[in-house]
């Protein structure tokens, strides 16, 4: 019997040992979405924690969380264009950690907002400054595409260095100075009018060559009937004509009839 109350005792020990171990062990729990950054008396190890319930040995072991979601970034950003035009874009930036690669990124930059601060908007400005040199103000517009596909390609080129990826990239609004405005606006103008000037000036010649056209027509069907009208026509035309009768010529003298035989002599 007394043998039997030790071996209670031992294993109530036991069992108090173990529940003592498990209450001084401490648990982390890395959450969907997450990576666990463990760390070793505050120096980072290559082993990287998934999602789900990991142990660790209290005041040795340390763990910082950081998320591998698609992050959404927004930023204005100032550039000057190839004609040195003031541009202001408002960019929208999906990025996201590399998983495999979150212990690196702490161990170099930090947490979040340290990766925001110090890697994703100056990696932005810097891009857009980059690549709007390369355009004009007007080709900045015209090309939308293209300066988008630049921006795209060098943003996610330099984040790659720091094992950032980039998902999509959008120029949500490009605009320029109020100064700049004003000029397009008088430039769209000031063509206009020359468009306007221009028609006014081609529908003056096409007006004046018709005329050109008519006269020369008129003074052409002029000279086909001048031409037609020989001596002879017109003695048939007459004949053709007369009803007969000769014509009474009234003079000083007493009436006389009019010889017709005489003016076919005469001509």
């Amino acid at each position: 019997m007394t043998k039997n109350k030790a071996l209670n005792s031992a294993g109530k020990l036991t069992a108090l040992l173990c529940l003592i171990t498990i209450f001084l062990t401490p648990f982390v729990i890395v959450n969907a979405g997450e990576r666990g950054v463990l760390m070793e008396f505050g120096k980072v190890q290559d082993q990287i924690l998934g999602e789900g319930l990991h142990m660790m040995i209290p005041v040795v072991n340390t763990v910082e969380k950081l998320s591998v979601r698609v992050q959404k970034q927004e930023i204005s950003a100032e550039a000057s264009s190839k004609d040195l035009q003031d541009v202001f874009t408002d960019v929208a930036l999906n990025w996201r950690i590399n998983p495999e690669a979150v212990n690196l990124i702490f161990q170099q930059i930090g947490d979040l907002q340290n990766i925001i601060n110090k890697i994703i908007n100056p990696a932005i400005e810097e891009v857009l400054k980059a690549v709007m040199a390369q355009y004009t103000a007007e080709e900045i517009i015209t090309k939308r595409g293209e300066v988008k596909a630049g921006v795209d390609i060098a943003l996610t080129t330099r984040l790659a260095n720091y094992h950032i990826t980039v998902d999509d990239i959008s120029l949500v609004h490009v605009h320029f100075s109020e100064r700049f405005g004003e000029a397009v606006e008088a430039k769209q103008v000031a063509e206009q009018e020359a468009k306007r000037a221009e028609f006014v000036a081609l529908k003056a010649a096409k007006d004046a060559e018709a005329k050109v056209n008519i006269a020369r027509g008129e003074a052409e069907a002029y000279r086909l009937l001048r031409d037609g009208l020989t001596t002879q026509l017109l003695q048939k035309q007459a004949i053709e004509k007369w009803n007969g009768k000769l014509p009474l010529i009234i003079g000083k003298e007493s009436p006389k009839i009019w010889d017709f035989s005489e003016f076919l002599k005469r001509e």
